[in-house]
């Protein structure tokens, strides 16, 4: 290699090595009144020298590489083909990623009943009217191919009767049968004093954006909030074909 082009090599090398110390140095030292901010991550952007900082809350903001000024909001991208959210895409990549996280044991599933296509999470909470209307369309998605793991999201709060009947739910010995009794408004009469993640998966859902119930996530983290009929979940799954 000539010694010009290595010269230039080494040129556009050296603002990407910038970015990523700076970086670096944001995550470690990112500060607000003199305390350290909780930073879970911090990661370039396209726009030379601003960040996205997401906190250990799931909160996202902005900041120049000082950590001298941030922005809360939104960050799009003015593409060929029209706006594109860059902040929602990495919030779905988030969200995804977290969920995938989570195992089989720690989620009530109602699995496919054909060769399966998909897989939807949906946070529920067993004395909402919607989530309860949307498990009524679950066998329709089993039948599709779709899968359907839910996780829980008490929205009154973990002191609430929805809290604690969840938590009988996933101390039952078959939570997915008890899940459907307490959606029938049936009575249970099991424990809810076993080792359950309803609480982690309570916080969880309001570190990723939960506000209700239900909150179905798609597979590409894309968050939808209440009730939507099984045929339009498919359609946006593209597997209404």
């Amino acid at each position: 290699m000539r010694v010009s082009t290595l010269v230039f090599a080494v040129a556009l090398a050296l603002p990407t090595l910038a970015q990523a110390d700076a970086a670096e140095r944001l995550a470690e030292r990112l500060e607000v009144n003199g305390q350290r901010m909780p930073v879970e991550q911090v990661e370039e952007t396209p726009l030379a020298g601003l960040f996205q900082v997401r906190l250990e809350t799931g909160e996202t903001f902005y900041t120049d590489a000082t950590g001298g000024h941030f922005l809360v909001g939104d960050l799009y991208e003015n593409a060929e083909n029209g706006l594109v959210n860059l902040t929602e895409q990495a919030r779905n990549a988030e969200r995804a990623a977290r969920l995938d996280e989570i195992p089989e044991a720690e989620r009530v599933i109602f699995r496919s009943t054909v060769e399966p296509r998909a897989r939807l999470v949906v946070f529920t909470d067993t004395t909402c009217p919607y989530c309860r209307r949307l498990h009524e369309e679950v066998p329709r998605l089993n039948e599709m191919g779709i899968q359907v793991d839910y996780l829980a999201f008490p929205r009154a709060g973990m002191n609430s009767p929805g809290a604690r009947q969840m938590q009988q739910v996933w101390c039952a010995a078959n939570p997915s049968e008890a899940m459907s009794a307490a959606k029938r408004d049936d009575a249970l009469e099991g424990d809810a004093d076993c080792d359950n993640p309803v609480e982690e998966q309570y916080h969880l859902g309001m570190e990723l954006g939960v506000q209700g119930t239900p909150a179905i996530v798609l597979p590409d983290g894309r968050l939808v909030p209440g009730y939507v009929p099984a045929e339009r979940l498919a359609a946006m799954l593209g597997l209404n074909d």
